[in-house]
C-alpha cells in the first residue's frame, strides 16, 4: 500500500484543469460517464499510488483491479526512491563530472570540467580528442548536449570562448564509439540500454529490467527529445517488442535504417549485467538506480546513472500485451531478499 501521506499530499496539489482534460479525453475514447473515470482515478491514487497521469498513460481504464495491482506507479516508485535512496548523495548522480569520476571504472574515458579547467587543459583535450560531446553538468533528459568537432572552428580559442559564452558549466566527454551491431540500428547518436537495479538488505543486486533507448534524428536517445523505447529482456539481453516514441509511434525496423529492433540481441549482455551489478555497490547510500550502458567498441560502459529511476517507459500499454507491468519484478526481487535473511 502507498503511503498514505504521500497520497493525500498528492491529491491535494493535483492540477484539476490537466485532470478534466484527461478525463473528457477518456471519456471520449471509451464512452464511460465522466463521473465513474474521476471515483476510479481516486480509487486508483489510493490503492496503487496512480495520479490521473498513471491512470491515462497505463489506460488502467482497461485493466481489472488485479491488472492494476501490477504496475509501478510514480507513488509506488517514490516510495522506492525514498526507502533505497538517501537523498544526501543524489548530487553524485545529478553532476556529470561527480559521477564520472565516482565511476570512472566504469566509465572508461576521458572528461573534463570546463569552468573548472584551465584553458591550457581544455586545449590539450581538443587536441586529444578532435569530435567530443559538451554537456551540461547539471543537464537532464538529454538537454543542451553538443556533438562538437574542431575541424568546424577556426581555432582552440574560439571554440572555448563558444562553451564559456552562455554562462553554462560543460563537461566535455570522449566521444564514445558505440559497437558495429548497435551502430547499424542507428548511427547518430549513442543508443543506449536502461537498466534498473535495486541492492537489497542482503547486499545483493537485483536486475529488475532493460530498456533499449534509441535515438531518431538527434544526438540523443532520450524518450523525451525524440527518441524511442523498446522492452529488453534482462536475463538474455534481447528486444522483445517493437520500439514506441512518445507520440506512440510503433517501429519494427528503425525509420532512418530500416534495421529491425525487435529481436535484436546484444553483444557482450552478461558483461553488461556483471558492470551495473559491480556498479551498484560503489555507493551503498543509492540503491536503487537505473543505469544507461552504451554497448562500445570497449564493451558496456556507463553513460550516467539515474537516482530517480523513472516508471512510465517500462509498462507502456503497447508492450504489456498481457496487461501485466513489472511490479511483480520489485516483489519477486522483495521476495528473494526474506529468503535469504
Amino acid at each position: 500500500m502507498p503511503n498514505i501521506r504521500y497520497l493525500i499530499k498528492r491529491i491535494s496539489k493535483m492540477d484539476y484543469g490537466n485532470m478534466i482534460k484527461k478525463i473528457n479525453s477518456i471519456h471520449k475514447k471509451t464512452g464511460k460517464k465522466r463521473i465513474y473515470i474521476f471515483n476510479d482515478i481516486r480509487k486508483c491514487a489510493v490503492k496503487y499510488g496512480a495520479g490521473y497521469s498513471d491512470y491515462d498513460l497505463f489506460e488502467m481504464y482497461n485493466l481489472s483491479d488485479e491488472e492494476r495491482d501490477t504496475y509501478i506507479t510514480r507513488g509506488r516508485n517514490n516510495d522506492l526512491v525514498k526507502k533505497y535512496n538517501n537523498q544526501e548523495y543524489n548530487h553524485i548522480f545529478r553532476n556529470k563530472v561527480e559521477f564520472n569520476k565516482t565511476f570512472e571504472e566504469f566509465v572508461k574515458r576521458d572528461f573534463i570540467e570546463v569552468n573548472s579547467s584551465s584553458k591550457e587543459e581544455l586545449k590539450n583535450f581538443i587536441k586529444k580528442h578532435k569530435v567530443f560531446m559538451a554537456k551540461p553538468v547539471s543537464g537532464t533528459c538529454g538537454k543542451g548536449i553538443e556533438k562538437i568537432n574542431a575541424d568546424d572552428y577556426n581555432n582552440l580559442d574560439e571554440i572555448i570562448d563558444y562553451l564559456t559564452s552562455d554562462g553554462m558549466n560543460y563537461e566535455l566527454e570522449e566521444l564514445i564509439v558505440q559497437c558495429k551491431e548497435v551502430n547499424k540500428i542507428y548511427d547518430g547518436s549513442i543508443n543506449t540500454v536502461r537498466i534498473v537495479t535495486i541492492l537489497d538488505d542482503n547486499n545483493t543486486p537485483h536486475v529488475i529490467c532493460a530498456y533499449f533507448r534509441i535515438g531518431n534524428g538527434k544526438y540523443v536517445d532520450n524518450f523525451n527529445s525524440g527518441g524511442m523505447v523498446a522492452p529488453v529482456d534482462e536475463e538474455k539481453g534481447i528486444v522483445i517488442d517493437k520500439a514506441i516514441d512518445k507520440n506512440k509511434n510503433l517501429y519494427e525496423c528503425h525509420p532512418a535504417t530500416n534495421y529491425k529492433i525487435k529481436g535484436f540481441e546484444f553483444p557482450n549482455w552478461k558483461e553488461a549485467l556483471d558492470l551495473v551489478k559491480k556498479a551498484s555497490f560503489k555507493i551503498p547510500e543509492m540503491r536503487y538506480i537505473g543505469w544507461d550502458v552504451c554497448f562500445s567498441n570497449k564493451g558496456p560502459v556507463l553513460v550516467e546513472g539515474n537516482e530517480y529511476p523513472g516508471h512510465d517507459i517500462y509498462q507502456l500499454p503497447e508492450h504489456t500485451h498481457n496487461k501485466v507491468g513489472i511490479w511483480p519484478k520489485f516483489t519477486r526481487a522483495f521476495k528473494e531478499k526474506k529468503t535469504k535473511k
